[in-house]
């Protein structure tokens, strides 16, 4: 899944670990949140949307997989 994680964190001036911190997560998961290698479950979705007062659908570009 697509997103616009890192551009939101960079525009705030909010470092990884910063954001780690707030959420209760590791610098390594939201590293892996933003390069698209992790999926958020549908809690870390919600309190990333709360932390930057944005929507769900504003950070995370959920995109259906095309059948070959």
């Amino acid at each position: 899944m697509k997103n616009k994680l890192e551009e939101i964190r960079k525009q705030r001036g909010i470092k990884q670990e910063e954001l780690a911190t707030a959420l209760e997560v590791s610098r390594q998961t939201i590293g892996s949140l933003e390069n698209g290698r992790y999926n958020p479950s549908i809690l870390l979705a919600f309190k990333i949307a709360l932390f930057f007062d944005k929507t769900i659908e504003e950070i995370f570009i959920y995109e259906e997989e095309k059948p070959c």
